[in-house]
């Protein structure tokens, strides 16, 4: 039960990323070209993704998913140099290739070699995350 859940939400969120135009490289990379030809619309989808999410973490609150299991924590506020990194890094790459984790799965069915690359290339990132991060640990501990 929890898998065909999982593959409903899965496809519902992929469907929400094509439809919004979020799989549009061109589309999200207009967004991100704030002093060019800026495109304002990805903003709405932003907000139809935020507002959501920020009901649901009140709704979840003491109750446990249908199908087992727990919620996620909500997230920390805390600003570390983790943090600023990643978004740093995750930033470049949108900026980019005008994809991110959930668009760049969601264009592989028509993305060709690009797509396929990129996700290559997000996936070697992925695993020399937690190396990297151990390094910024050492870096940024107090002496």
């Amino acid at each position: 039960m929890r898998l065909i859940v999982s593959l409903i939400a899965g496809g519902l969120f992929g469907a929400g990323l094509f439809l919004s135009g979020m799989t549009d490289t061109t589309k999200v990379q207009g967004w991100l070209d704030v002093f060019g030809n800026w495109d304002p619309t990805l903003a709405f989808v932003m907000g139809g993704a935020i507002l959501p999410m920020a009901v649901a973490w009140q709704l979840t609150r003491g109750r446990r998913p249908l199908v087992g299991g727990e919620f996620p924590a909500p997230p920390r506020h805390e600003i570390g140099h983790r943090l600023i990194v990643g978004s740093v890094l995750f930033g470049m790459g949108w900026g980019l290739a005008g994809l991110c984790p959930g668009p760049s799965i969601a264009s592989l069915s028509y993305g060709g070699i690009a797509g396929l690359i990129f996700l290559g290339a997000m996936g070697a990132g992925m695993l020399a995350a937690p190396t990297v991060g151990q390094s910024l640990d050492r870096i940024a501990a107090p002496a």
